[in-house]
């Protein structure tokens, strides 16, 4: 059983409210969670009036795990990063991959978790040799305190940090871990009131945009946009047109968007894979609105899963499953036209 020092922890980020209510203001949902329940996302607990989070330190699923599964192909590529999630969620979507945890609750008398503090997973992403570490497999802003002092511990470790996330964040959750987060992996899953609210029972989804460009302009991470194409959901095209439109307008014509194959789980079950014609289709659409990295996703050898030079064609970064393969740069140059390419940090190849 988890000890009570390891099991809750004061919240940060809430306030009181009248008759024993507490808001809890890490993510947009902002609950206002009354005494003795917890929020949306299962994670943050009134307690007699104040605001506890559970999953502090709670490791559900922790893996030594390439860059590129994120997936994340123009930071660091080829680098390991010691990957980390917890359980639970603040969006639960219908056809999560990673339900088994994503929509779990932590249990005090039925752990699921082990407990990892911060210090020690800073230590195993150096002993196994990994260039950083990455909160991902649910969303990290549910253990947010945690991942606050593990990034703050990663950087004076001379380790980079990155976030898999949905980009529900609060403003100031953001503001917070903005000077200690080096790259921010982005789902946006769709861009319409419609698709939000079926796949992530939200229904304003322009924070999350607010977020991202946010993270970029003010913080200066590192973005990548990956948009998973569910069949009936976020797979039209003049919305998949809009999207590619404000990636360009708001974040560069440089911004990696990944778009990926939907694989059916959970209650969407039902539902077909996306057709690979879909994800190629909407490649085109990404790069007819001026977008020069637009990669292909969950569909193993694929030959858009792979980097080529916006200038002259040429292949630059051959990926094999996960890995660097080839690569034919040169201080994240071309080596064919020497067009700069905007890659962060060297690529480590196989």
């Amino acid at each position: 059983m988890m000890t009570t020092e390891s099991y809750i922890k004061e919240a940060i980020l809430c306030q009181s409210l009248t008759e024993g209510k507490v808001q809890c203001n890490i993510c947009q949902r902002r609950c206002k969670i009354p005494p003795g329940k917890r929020g949306y996302c299962w994670d943050r607990l009134n307690l007699d009036g104040k605001l506890y989070t559970l999953a502090y330190g709670q490791v559900a699923t922790s893996w030594i795990a390439p860059i590129e599964i994120k997936p994340m192909f123009h930071f660091f590529p080829g680098s390991r990063a010691f990957s980390l999630g917890t359980l639970g969620c603040n969006f639960r979507c219908p056809g999560c991959q990673n339900w088994d945890i994503a929509h779990r609750q932590i249990q005090e008398d039925t752990p699921l978790t082990e407990y990892v503090a911060p210090e020690v997973a800073v230590e195993a992403a150096k002993s196994s040799g990994c260039q950083g570490i990455s909160w991902t497999y649910n969303e990290p802003t549910v253990w947010f305190e945690y991942t606050l002092d593990s990034a703050k511990l990663a950087k004076k470790n001379h380790l980079y940090t990155n976030y898999v996330t949905n980009g529900f964040i609060s403003q100031e959750a953001m503001d917070l871990i903005g000077p200690y987060l080096d790259s921010y992996r982005v789902d946006i899953k769709g861009f319409s009131r419609r698709s939000y609210g079926k796949i992530a029972h939200i229904s304003d989804f322009t924070p999350i945009l607010e977020n991202t460009v946010r993270a970029k302009e003010k913080w200066h991470m590192h973005v990548e946009v990956v948009t998973n194409v569910i069949p009936g959901y976020s797979d039209d095209e003049s919305q998949m047109n809009n999207l590619a439109t404000w990636i360009v307008d708001h974040l560069g014509v440089e911004t990696p968007w990944h778009v990926t194959r939907f694989i059916p789980h959970l209650r969407l079950s039902h539902l077909p894979a996306t057709p690979v014609a879909t994800l190629e289709r909407i490649i085109e659409i990404g790069k007819s609105c001026g977008l020069q990295y637009v990669y292909i996703g969950n569909v193993p050898g694929h030959p858009l899963e792979n980097t080529y030079c916006p200038s002259c064609g040429k292949l630059l970064i051959h990926r094999m499953g996960y890995s660097v393969s080839e690569c034919n740069l040169e201080e994240n140059r071309c080596i064919f036209c020497g067009k700069p390419i905007p890659i962060v940090g060297e690529v480590v190849s196989i």
